[in-house]
């Protein structure tokens, strides 16, 4: 049997609001070294590193003092690329993921396809539009940019909750479980998982 290639790869963005190197490999023990200008977002990051058993390195500064914005969107960006990099030709993939992630009182839904379709659906309603000094908002950001970049099929549905930090972080939790799940390699796949002959 060949031996699998590594699924990894690397990245370095540097606009005039952003610079940000990045390293992410798919087959990880779920070690994170992440340092930005945005706590919340390290937190978000970490939990997705661990929970998807993917092995993430950031460095990111940007210009916070106007906003998070630029910083948290081109991570996305970023991150997304090295995911679509990472997985290769997908041969062999299972491609589908839908996973459930509950924290205390908050639901959250996750369901990707790894379709080289990028497509992004969002159904979230936060009791708060700040977690601290962290916009809600731009967890749309991230992760609309994220699904781009990959070229994935993201559905990102939080059923329910009161806790604003709790539904994000089943967010978090629950894109890296799928992710892990939909990367992972089905040993009964010949080829790539599609009709097509390709993905």
């Amino acid at each position: 049997m060949a031996e699998q290639a590594i699924r990894a790869a690397d990245v370095a963005r540097k606009t005039n609001e952003t610079d940000i190197t990045l390293a992410f490999a798919l087959d990880g023990t779920g070690v994170s070294k992440i340092e930005t200008d945005v706590p919340f977002l390290n937190h978000m990051l970490d939990l997705f590193t661990k929970h998807g058993q993917f092995d993430l390195t950031v460095e990111a500064r940007g210009d916070v003092d106007i906003d998070d914005h630029h910083t948290v969107e081109d991570i996305g960006i970023c991150l997304g690329q090295t995911i679509r990099e990472a997985l290769g030709d997908k041969r062999g993939i299972k491609r589908y993921a839908s996973v459930f992630v509950p924290m205390d009182e908050a639901l959250a839904q996750v369901v990707l396809d790894l379709s080289n379709r990028p497509h992004f659906e969002y159904r979230a309603q936060y009791p708060s539009q700040q977690v601290g000094s962290f916009s809600t908002e731009l967890v749309h950001e991230f992760l609309w940019k994220l699904a781009l970049e990959a070229r994935m099929t993201l559905h990102v549905i939080v059923h329910y909750g009161h806790n604003t930090h709790h539904m994000i972080e089943a967010v978090f939790k629950a894109l890296g479980r799928a992710l892990d799940e939909a990367s992972g390699i089905d040993p009964r796949v010949q080829g790539v998982p599609s009709t097509k002959g390709v993905l």
